[in-house]
């Protein structure tokens, strides 16, 4: 419906109308769409078929102040468009002015409760440390937003319909008019998606209970069960120790076993090399090697050892990690917790780093 002629609008916006008196379910996200999307005058359409489309809309509006903004927006234009209908008349002008007033004021009540004012915050620092501080600070936070965006964006109609969800419904579950109930339509399910922190990985990593077609930076091999694991190798055909290299007695199809392999780098912004470029350690596999390398298991959890420090006022702030709430559709489930002091409490050079440097006093 890009280049409507008048009479394909003509047409569309009587088949709108009807939409209307019926009471459908789809015609709020179908109107307001089509009135987003077309300049209404130059489609030619007359100012009563404007002023009528408007008002309908306006009327299917749900009763719920968030909407209150768009509602507002079109009863201005239907109030300046009504002085060119013949419907002209003191009394429908004087309504749409009273009509304006009690949603703006509406609209004022929601904005205040929604954001009071409250007393100043006592901002407290939160200061990171990473080996690839562009990348994870930077790079990797656009890359998450995009990723999230993109997977649960709605489509303008579902968009829309998110305005007109308080009338009277039919069982219509094959219209793809009315469907509107999307994740990406939950503003606290989103905000827990795109405005987190995220730590991600400039590569890709393959888990498995299989030995075959592992991604080509490298293999680490665990025995995980709940309440016990062990890091392995695989040499000549056997899984030995990681740690001495003892060949145990484990069958490759052993139900316990995990295989972790990682890919060379795939985020064309990632610049960083650990350790010397060589034939046997070039850029794109330096970084995925030394993060499977640090790997470590705990029961049936893998441990991805970032170097990624958070330094924080433990007395006063918190900080929630969690899993990527998407996991599940993998196959898989992420750790979470609460952090409320340095998960390396057992360690003495943990709590001796901490005051190596001014700022970190307090931390």
């Amino acid at each position: 419906m890009a280049d409507m002629n008048l009479n394909e609008a003509r047409s569309y916006l009587n088949y709108l109308l009807t939409l209307s008196i019926r009471r459908e379910e789809a015609f709020g996200a179908l109107a307001f769409t089509f009135i987003k999307e077309h300049d209404m005058e130059a489609l030619g359409l007359l100012p009563e078929e404007q002023f009528n489309l408007l008002m309908a809309i306006i009327q299917a509006f749900a009763p719920e102040p968030k909407r209150y903004t768009q509602k507002l927006e079109l009863l201005k234009r239907a109030k300046e468009l009504q002085s060119r209908t013949s419907y002209s008349n003191p009394e429908l002008t004087r309504q749409l002015d009273y009509d304006i007033r009690k949603t703006q004021a509406e609209l004022n009540i929601y904005d205040e409760a929604m954001r009071p004012a409250g007393q100043p915050l006592d901002k407290q620092l939160l200061i990171v440390q990473s080996d690839v501080p562009d990348y994870i600070l930077d790079i990797a936070q656009k890359r998450a937003g995009t990723y999230y965006q993109k997977k649960y964006h709605l489509t303008k109609e579902a968009k829309a319909g998110q305005h007109f969800s308080g009338g009277a419904r039919k069982f219509e579950p094959d219209n793809e008019d009315v469907h509107r109930e999307f994740p990406g339509a939950c503003g606290p399910f989103m905000n827990s998606r795109a405005n987190a922190f995220h730590l991600m990985l400039p590569f890709d990593l393959k888990i498995t209970r299989k030995p075959e077609d592992p991604l080509e930076a490298g293999v680490r091999v665990f025995y995980a069960k709940e309440g016990y694991s062990f890091p392995l190798a695989y040499d000549m055909d056997k899984l030995v120790s990681y740690n001495d290299g003892q060949v145990l007695p484990l069958d490759l199809d052993d139900p316990n076993l995990i295989f972790v392999s990682a890919s060379r780098v795939k985020e064309p912004e990632f610049k960083y090399q650990i350790g010397d470029p060589s034939p046997e350690n070039p850029p794109e596999f330096s970084y995925p090697r030394a993060i499977i390398e640090r790997m470590g298991s705990l029961g049936t959890f893998l441990q991805m050892v970032s170097n990624f420090k958070v330094w924080f006022d433990a007395s006063r702030v918190s900080v929630l990690i969690q899993g990527a709430p998407d996991l599940h559709e993998y196959g898989l489930q992420g750790g979470s917790g609460l952090m409320t002091r340095t998960h390396a409490s057992d360690k003495i050079p943990a709590y001796a780093e901490s005051s190596k440097e001014p700022w970190q006093e307090g931390l």
